[in-house]
């Protein structure tokens, strides 16, 4: 019964990572921009697991870890987000989540040209139908998307290739709780600098507030604790399958919500996607570590 509630647990974690560009899309629509946008989803997020860590008594992290997940945040997840809520504005928030969802192969190939991990035949099929999924699923033909919006959901997920191999070796220290309270207050505080530079553009609707609201709440906070609990009962490689459930979310309520529509060409395309990840997980079975998987979606472990 356990392990059933930790599947539904981390289904339901991917169903609200599904929802950011749903609720990215609505605060766009209500007159708000992407700086400030962030702000308010990191600065909220941050604020309530930073009190989850106090209930807890959970120790902070401190010198050269706390440093580092301050960078992570400050810069790797800052440019990440970044890159991915731009995306949003110039093409369709399932295309943008099924291109961010190549950098699991991408990771893969970090690791074996600079750190020299080997691949196995499976792990090498799988970035090869990354990369055709990738190159299906970039379609410019139909579907709304344009060569920015293309090209900024592939740099989010270039951005978050580089951010899950730092952050693997530097949230294991701290705890994934932990690790993911600093980095999001700190993206936080890099999107307010931004924010501050440019000045703020709020929401001018109620509609636009609740989608800042359901953002950091729903997307951000509910999706990472549900994660972090569902890890600890079917363990991360499970977890990493299961989680593919957030592009899909993305492209289900994309087309309900926003009218959007993606090409037989892109739906062939995300679906190689998400099959290299799936392949990619499982071929990590036999070595499976404690700590949140790469293809995931919480700060130091999973997309978003």
């Amino acid at each position: 019964m356990s392990r059933t509630a930790g599947f539904l647990i981390v289904a339901l974690s991917g169903v609200c990572f599904g929802a950011l560009g749903l609720f990215g899309r609505l605060a766009y629509a209500a007159g708000t921009d992407v700086a400030t946008l962030l702000f308010l989803r990191f600065s909220i997020a941050g604020a309530v697991l930073a009190g989850v860590m106090v209930l807890r008594r959970q120790r902070w992290p401190r010198g050269g870890v706390l440093v580092a997940l301050v960078l992570l945040g400050a810069a790797g997840y800052f440019s990440q987000s970044g890159a991915y809520f731009f995306a949003l504005q110039h093409a369709p928030a399932g295309l943008v989540a099924l291109l961010l969802y190549s950098f699991p192969a991408l990771v893969a190939l970090v690791q074996r040209v600079v750190f020299k991990e080997h691949l196995g035949r499976v792990k090498w099929l799988a970035v090869v139908l990354s990369v055709g999924g990738t190159v299906l699923t970039a379609d410019l033909s139909q579907g709304g998307a344009t060569l920015p919006g293309v090209l900024l959901g592939l740099l989010s997920a270039l951005f978050y290739t580089v951010y899950v191999v730092a952050s693997g070796r530097v949230s294991g220290r701290a705890g994934p709780l932990a690790s993911s309270t600093v980095i999001l207050c700190s993206a936080g505080f890099s999107f307010g600098v931004a924010m501050l530079v440019r000045g703020p553009a709020f929401p001018g609707s109620v509609t636009g507030w609740a989608a800042v609201v359901g953002l950091a709440l729903v997307a951000t906070v509910a999706a990472v604790l549900l994660f972090f609990v569902g890890i600890q009962r079917i363990g991360p490689v499970n977890t990493s399958l299961v989680s593919n459930l957030e592009p899909l979310t993305a492209v289900v309520l994309g087309a309900l919500f926003l009218n959007e529509q993606l090409t037989p060409r892109q739906v062939l395309g995300g679906v190689l996607i998400l099959g290299a990840a799936v392949m990619l997980a499982r071929a990590d079975v036999p070595r499976a570590s404690p700590e949140p998987p790469a293809g995931g979606g919480a700060p130091g472990a999973v997309p978003g």
